[in-house]
């Protein structure tokens, strides 16, 4: 099954040469330096290298983060740290408010705020793959794979490295609690997302694929409610993705629980599940209108007309005819005058 992910765009930072002048003295610390600034320059241009694979992402990473604890911890493994620790400004932009940059004289900081945007890399690595058609299994489970090393990157720089800072976290912005927690469900709910459609392609219980889309719809709630005291300027359009992916989902419970109860004979029960499942479609479709229309950090597209919405409007159709027919609501069509 082919998936729609909406994502912010990625965080842009400003050069840094690594240049220490009277600090960095010999050529070892030179070379430390020189190895700095080309492997910084290589993670960032594998960002919009659509050529990139997760495996490419990760030594990139590795490489630079690795020089990068230079700049962090002591040497000699104390839990004093370095001493460059303030030695270089970096500046960083924001993922909803946009050009306005925020700059810290802080490594970790910059740590921070690179291991951010690989984590976000690899949310946008799923999204490109699984919005493919005819999508393989193997592929499937990257896409898993990759949304839940993109949560595990969010949920690390949330525990242990955020609370390091120095300066705090601005309101608002990529580093604060609600929005890194807002990711982290995202993350969680789009990777349940694939794992329904492996649940519909092997045909399993009903009963099953209902409940994981009742769990889908509540991440997307907890995240939209995590981000509800945000400013709607910067997370309006962000918030009707996740509004109207719990309507989806929420939905898609109401019809695979009207098709169990249609199983159990239990048709009129069925019919009011399905009657509801149609609604909050319907709602849904409000909702992709909406996003459309709406201003913000995000693509500009159309969800309504996208396969994965479109194919869940024909399930509940076609399942409310059948429970109306089995229970008799459906008249039988008159026969043909001669």
């Amino acid at each position: 099954m082919t998936h729609w992910f909406h994502r912010n765009p990625l965080k842009a930072t400003a050069p840094v040469s690594f240049n220490y002048y009277g600090v960095a003295a010999g050529p070892p610390a030179s070379k430390i330096c020189n190895d700095l600034r080309t492997s910084r320059a290589r993670l960032l241009e594998l960002f919009t290298d659509l050529s990139c694979n997760p495996e490419m992402m990760k030594n990139a990473a590795d490489s630079y983060f690795s020089l990068l604890q230079g700049f962090i911890n002591s040497l000699d493994e104390s839990t004093q740290e370095s001493k460059l620790r303030y030695i270089q400004n970096f500046k960083w932009t924001d993922t909803l408010q946009g050009h306005v940059p925020s700059a810290q004289q802080d490594a970790v900081f910059e740590l921070i705020s690179m291991g951010f945007n690989v984590a976000l890399w690899y949310t946008k690595y799923a999204s490109r793959l699984a919005g493919k058609e005819n999508i393989t299994e193997d592929e499937a489970k990257e896409v898993h794979r990759s949304l839940k090393i993109a949560a595990g990157i969010f949920k690390h720089l949330k525990e242990s490295h955020i609370p390091k800072l120095i300066t705090p976290a601005e309101k608002g912005r990529d580093l604060e609690a609600r929005l890194i927690e807002a990711y982290i469900i995202q993350c969680q709910a789009e990777a349940q997302e694939v794992t329904i459609a492996r649940a519909i392609e092997l045909k399993h219980a009903p009963g099953l694929i209902a409940a994981l889309a009742y769990e889908t719809a509540n991440f997307y709630q907890k995240a939209d409610h995590t981000l509800s005291s945000l400013e709607p300027a910067y997370s309006a359009k962000w918030r009707k993705y996740l509004h109207l992916k719990m309507c989806f989902y929420t939905a898609y419970a109401y019809c695979y629980h009207g098709q169990t109860l249609l199983a159990s004979d239990k048709c009129g029960e069925a019919i009011r599940s399905l009657q509801e499942a149609e609604k909050l479609y319907a709602k849904a479709e409000a909702l992709c209108k909406e996003y459309g229309e709406t201003k913000g950090p995000g693509p500009t597209v159309k969800p309504s007309g996208h396969l994965f919405f479109r194919k869940l409007g024909n399930l509940v159709k076609n399942t409310l005819e059948k429970c109306q027919r089995e229970n008799g609501f459906m008249p039988n069509p008159s026969p043909m005058k001669k």
